[in-house]
């Protein structure tokens, strides 16, 4: 089986090229670096060849995100280590950049596609001392790449999804042999490491989620213009919100103005790159719409403010302790849907999502406990619950908050110590 997809890359690798560049033309790639997916000669190493590296790869934002506290960790403690972060959007990249911009032993790449001839480049240019694939980052060509040079792979808070699963079981040998081939895998949830034993796994081990951890971020600065609007504003958030979700938050920004006339939404898209789509699509409801760039000052007369900024919703928190978490509302994304909403929560903001949160399952049971997190299923719940809160001016106590935090620590504390066994 291992051949056979050994031998598929490699004859997909003009394809992959053809796709790159079609993703470049629609902006969806980096207009320069978008060449390191692609092509062995656009690689290149800034590290010197003292020390070692450790490689952290992760999809995504989200991914990548999660383990700025362990990356941190690393660097403090020993200065001889230096952190290679590969990811695969553009948005991840500048996250990256910004959270590093002061440190010369980080620097990120994008994450090459799964080809015999560009892993091999890719490896022998970093040589990593380890690798950490986090989430369901499971790449054949690369991990038996690793292996052969004894290289140590970690899976890191890993999840499989179970209709991910059910797909890997029609191959289980295959499956196998794949997370086999990793020292340690560190689930991120029950239902994964329950999967998993079923695959007779040895290596597996369970702390819990990364997403608790505490990401040590500057704290929110005060922002004038919101200061004044919360004076004479009933302000409610929307984050990481996906396509068609919008517009369900205007329909619960007008359902709100029927009730209170000085409602402001802030909708913080999970991609801001369908801003200009988005305003579109709410001024036709007839609502004043703003996009708020970094240096743009708010309109006092905005019904709707779409940012249009990565990396700056902590500061949104401040002023909003009632959020909309995203990708909770469509059906049709039920097996991948849920965005985190702990960060939201550390800042004492209460929490509303829709039914689908598959990915977030085991987070959102536990803030339902804390009763901090609330499921909605339509328009009408999600104003009449803000409303109610407004009311109250309800938010979230700090011992809640605290015991979140407690609990982050414990999970990042296991995890850094088994990873220190391989690094």
């Amino acid at each position: 089986m291992f051949l056979l997809y050994r031998l598929i890359t490699i004859l997909a690798y003009p394809i992959f090229i053809f796709v790159i560049f079609i993703r470049k033309i629609l902006n969806k790639e980096h207009p320069i670096r978008y060449k390191e997916k692609i092509f062995k000669s656009s690689l290149n190493n800034s590290f010197d060849s003292s020390g070692k590296v450790i490689w952290f790869h992760g999809a995504s934002m989200g991914e990548i995100k999660s383990i700025f506290p362990i990356v941190k960790y690393f660097l403090k403690k020993n200065e001889r280590i230096k952190i290679l972060l590969t990811s695969g959007t553009v948005t991840s990249s500048k996250l990256v950049e910004k959270e590093f911009k002061n440190f010369d032993r980080v620097q990120h790449k994008f994450f090459p596609v799964d080809v015999p001839i560009l892993v091999r480049n890719f490896i022998n240019t970093f040589k990593p001392s380890s690798a950490i694939f986090i989430d369901s980052e499971l790449w054949p060509n690369f991990i038996s790449e690793l292996k052969k040079k004894n290289i140590p792979l970690i899976l890191l808070n890993a999840r499989i999804t179970q209709k991910s699963f059910n797909k890997w079981m029609f191959v289980k040998k295959f499956a196998e042999k794949i997370l086999s081939s990793f020292d340690v895998c560190l689930l991120s949830n029950l239902n994964t490491k329950n999967n998993l034993e079923k695959l007779q796994l040895s290596n597996l081990k369970y702390f819990g989620n990364l997403k608790y951890i505490f990401v040590d971020e500057n704290k929110p600065v005060s922002n004038p213009c919101l200061e004044k609007i919360k004076g004479h504003k009933k302000i409610w958030l929307a984050a990481s919100t996906h396509d068609g979700e919008e517009i369900f938050c205007v329909k619960v920004h007008n359902l709100m103005k029927n009730k209170l006339k000085n409602i402001l939404t802030i909708i913080v898209p999970r991609h801001v790159n369908r801003v200009e789509k988005i305003r579109k699509k709410i001024e036709k409801f007839g609502l004043n719409v703003q996009i708020l760039g970094e240096k743009d000052i708010i309109n006092d007369k905005a019904d709707i403010i779409l940012i249009n900024q990565i990396g700056t919703i902590n500061e949104y928190y401040k002023y909003c302790k009632n959020v909309f978490i995203g990708k909770s509302i469509n059906k049709k994304l039920a097996h991948t849907a849920g965005q985190n909403p702990l960060e939201a929560v550390r800042n004492g903001c209460k929490i509303y999502h829709g039914p689908y949160v598959y990915n977030f399952q085991d987070i959102y049971n536990y803030l339902k406990d804390l009763n901090v997190s609330f499921q909605i299923n339509d328009e009408n719940e999600l104003a009449g619950l803000i409303l109610k809160s407004f009311n109250k001016d309800e938010f979230l106590n700090n011992d809640k908050i605290k015991k979140i935090d407690e609990f982050g620590k414990d999970i990042f504390i296991k995890t850094v110590k088994e990873l220190e066994k391989f690094i």
